[in-house]
């Protein structure tokens, strides 16, 4: 096996910061060495990562690679995804495969094991999503935690599609706090929102900045509390996705001060824009319509406070790309027919580290929600989110003194618009090791297709 030093960096972890060179043999980091250690001259390979930081690759636990929806499919293949996110510095994604009505949960997973295979550049896993709850589908549940797919999500949103009623919910929960499995949740109340999507249609507000309004933040608050209620009685952890009103943060708060296994992400969309972006004209606001919705500037500040306290544990992307001419554009004449979604998966890592710069959060904190917390969450931890003897090898050499410019004209990701257009920022990757192999260095890319490998995950390491 090849070896790699990256000597002289800052190594930063979730809980640490140390001037260190970092040893990898083969595919897995060997050992933290004390800098000088006298080793670069027997390395095969040697990176000077002298003023970088040193930090695991970034672990991305919501996105969506070539989803159904609404007509379309999410424009991103695994292929150009995984690709686009590599030169980010997310070195794992988990996906979601998707159970079809009448269909078996079995069924949804061969399909996106079929997407996925040959075509990513890094290291995948998977959740799933249960459309139809009944007894065989909870028999197939417990098949699947044992092959490594332990989280399972469900909807209380998209009612005809996804939606799933309480007592079906219950089912599921019940079936997870037995077999082990993380429920994760869509909680917006799917039943209000269509009667005030048909209203709002039948006065003749079809413009996107009405999505924003139909999905009123008290009906994910109220969502937020069922999910939790639920949860509580059938004794599950649950792990609510893509957070954005402060009324559901406070639901969650009080579920966390309750001591109850409740976690929650949010996602840059909900951290960096507000919800003047659906209000653009030409039909501009179609570009930022994904759910929930972008919300008020208050909210925003919530969401930032409970990153710090922890009452929101993980930030990923929901990455869903649509792209504007061709597919946003279905949705002309009609908000509730834009599809659903927006790109992200290449500026996670960046716009977080500018967090770091602007003083929201720490280098540490900024470490943990990109990496090690979503492993810990989802079953991938140690060997990812962490750089230590024995992890995988996915390391991140970061430059946090460059400066950029977010722009379409200038990311990887296959869509024909950046949701963060003109934003300035400072830090950007420099080098990411997958699995110690350099994929990404010095602005050229030397990943391929199919060198990511399918990751059979865990339990969730919190509730150890």
């Amino acid at each position: 096996m090849s070896t790699t030093l990256i000597k002289g960096g800052l190594v930063i972890s979730a809980t640490a910061e140390v001037t260190a060179d970092v040893l990898v043999d083969g595919e897995r980091v060997a050992g933290l060495l004390a800098p000088g250690s006298g080793l670069a001259d027997s390395a095969d390979r040697v990176i000077d990562a002298t003023g970088k930081y040193v930090i695991p690759g970034g672990v991305d636990a919501h996105t969506h690679m070539e989803m159904p929806f609404g007509g379309t499919y999410a424009s991103d293949t695994f292929e150009t995804g995984t690709a686009a996110a590599a030169w980010g510095g997310t070195t794992t994604i988990i996906d979601f495969a998707i159970q079809s009505m009448g269909k078996s949960l079995r069924e949804g997973l061969d399909a996106w094991h079929a997407k996925a295979e040959g075509n990513c550049a890094i290291d995948y896993g998977f959740h799933m999503i249960i459309a139809d709850v009944h007894e065989q589908s909870m028999k197939e549940m417990d098949v699947l935690v044992g092959e490594g797919v332990t989280s399972f999500k469900m909807f209380m949103a998209y009612p005809g599609v996804f939606y799933s009623d309480d007592a079906k919910i219950l089912r599921a929960m019940q079936q997870g706090a037995a077999n082990g499995a993380l429920t994760m949740m869509h909680a917006e109340n799917g039943i209000a929102i269509d009667l005030l999507v048909q209203q709002a249609l039948e006065r003749g507000q079809t413009d996107p900045r009405y999505h924003g309004d139909v999905r009123h933040a008290l009906l994910e608050a109220e969502a937020t509390h069922r999910a939790i209620q639920l949860a509580k009685v059938a004794g599950s952890p649950l792990y609510v996705v893509h957070v954005s009103a402060q009324q559901a943060v406070q639901q969650l708060a009080a579920a966390r001060n309750d001591g109850l296994p409740v976690f929650a992400e949010t996602c840059p969309q909900y951290l960096f824009l507000t919800v003047d972006k659906l209000a653009e004209p030409d039909f501009e606001g179609a570009k930022y319509v994904c759910s929930t919705p972008l919300r008020p500037q208050e909210h925003q500040d919530a969401l930032w406070q409970a990153l710090r306290t922890d009452d929101l544990n993980v930030v990923s992307t929901d990455h869903c790309p649509f792209c504007f001419k061709g597919q946003k554009e279905l949705g002309r004449g009609d908000f509730s027919k834009i599809p659903n979604g927006m790109p992200g998966v290449e500026n996670r890592m960046d716009l977080l580290h500018q967090a770091v710069v602007e003083g929201r959060i720490s280098r540490r904190r900024w470490v943990e929600l990109a990496a090690t917390a979503p492993a810990r969450m989802f079953g991938l931890h140690p060997r990812k989110g962490a750089i230590a003897p024995g992890s995988d090898a996915d390391i991140v050499v970061y430059d946090p003194a460059a400066e950029q410019v977010i722009s379409a004209a200038t990311h990887h990701m296959n869509v024909d618009y950046s949701a963060y257009e003109g934003k300035k920022i400072t830090g950007r990757v420099h080098t990411v090791l997958s699995r110690g192999e350099v994929i990404v260095s010095g602005g050229e890319y030397s990943g391929r297709p199919g060198r990511g490998q399918y990751l059979r995950r865990a339990t969730c390491d919190y509730l150890g």
